[in-house]
């Protein structure tokens, strides 16, 4: 299924989190790339528009504001050519001047905002984590490579000089032919074939992979993979991959594969975090606590931050200190303060992740690991 994405940069992160208006608007929620399923979706987000401008209204906005707000979201409802072509999930960021959307792969939860300020967390969580890929079939007989991004399954992509097969790296015309300068029916002269082939492969790819920091996943058997993995010099070589000759896998299989292995380096990714902030916390360079994390934020003492992506903890951060009230009613003049302790973090170069609950260390929506001892 083709996903028609708007991956925000950095740059959109940043302007988002610096934009301030009284009657800021952020709405999320769940679609379907099935255009001829879409009508549902433009229901659910017509009844979100209806709750916006209740509390609007509640909180005091003026009428022109409401309106403005309200003519805009419906002009989007009602726009057919923009929900013909959707992703998993969208995020919509409102003010009276203005109107941005982000279509996103993963799934939100059915959410809406009113502040200030726009409410990022969701929006994080689309950059969170990789979603794409190189995947190298590697076979005597077969070599590709495919691309995975976060909108279509893999496709091959053209590399030059990368050989077609073994024999066709080494110009010869079979892996078992003796010659006067290669003695390819002994174990070792075979390897050392292989490790040629192997290495023809790698230089190929170098130029074409040169500043990426992409995950390369290596699908090949378990003897043919070894020897690659002791050649390669792209740092970006998953520890694991696809242990299988590539021909008896469809490119759609490589596809559903590849994305399988992305969630597992993922979810390594965060076991290797939650390890750290444990490790750090003895030292005294993490926390859990929302007040402290927020100071730290405040101060640029955060060096990575995982926040819940669905927990809102309503109130205040204080913008000189970054001390924290916390609300009793997530009215629209409280704001997420976890969500602000992310958006400071992020404003500071911290790296910044938002995760579901069951990937926290702690029972905390937050957990800062920290530049410095606090």
């Amino acid at each position: 299924m083709f996903l028609h994405v708007d991956i925000p940069a950095q740059s959109d992160l940043l302007a988002l989190a610096e934009a301030r208006n009284p009657a800021s608007v952020s709405i999320f929620l769940p679609t379907t790339p099935v255009s001829g399923e879409i009508s549902g979706d433009r229901t659910v987000l017509k009844n979100l528009a209806g709750e916006v401008d209740a509390q609007l209204e509640a909180a005091g906005h003026p009428k022109k504001e409401r309106e403005a707000i309200a003519e805009a979201l419906h002009e989007l409802v009602e726009d057919d050519e923009f929900w013909r072509f959707q992703a998993n999930s969208l995020a919509i960021y409102a003010t009276p001047d203005s109107l941005r959307t982000f279509r996103v792969p993963n799934a939100l939860t059915p959410a809406f905002d009113v502040s200030d300020r726009f409410h990022l967390k969701p929006l994080l969580r689309a950059v969170t984590f990789g979603q794409a890929a190189y995947v190298l079939a590697l076979a005597e007989g077969h070599v590709r490579l495919l691309q995975l991004t976060a909108d279509q399954a893999a496709t091959e992509v053209r590399v030059a000089d990368l050989p077609k097969s073994a024999t066709d790296a080494l110009g010869i015309s079979s892996m078992g032919v003796k010659t006067e300068s290669r003695r390819t029916d002994t174990a070792s002269g075979r390897r050392g074939l292989i490790g040629q082939f192997c290495r023809s492969v790698d230089r190929a790819l170098r130029p074409y992979l040169a500043g990426k920091h992409v995950p390369l996943f290596l699908v090949a058997d378990t003897a043919l993979g070894g020897i690659y993995r002791s050649i390669s010099s792209y740092p970006h070589l998953a520890p694991f991959g696809i242990d299988a000759t590539p021909e008896s896998l469809t490119d759609s299989e490589l596809s559903e594969a590849a994305r399988r292995l992305l969630d597992r380096l993922n979810a390594e990714e965060v076991a290797a975090l939650n390890a750290q902030f444990h490790d750090r916390k003895g030292q005294g360079r993490a926390t859990a606590d929302i007040d402290q994390a927020a100071r730290a934020a405040t101060q640029g003492a955060v060096q990575t931050l995982l926040v819940d992506i669905d927990r809102i903890v309503p109130g205040f951060v204080d913008e000189e200190t970054g001390a924290v009230t916390f609300a009793e009613v997530d009215d629209a003049k409280a704001y997420g303060v976890v969500d602000e302790v992310a958006r400071r973090a992020l404003q500071s170069g911290a790296r910044v992740l938002a995760v579901r609950t069951d990937d926290l260390p702690t029972d905390s929506p937050v957990a800062a690991i920290l530049r410095w001892a606090a």
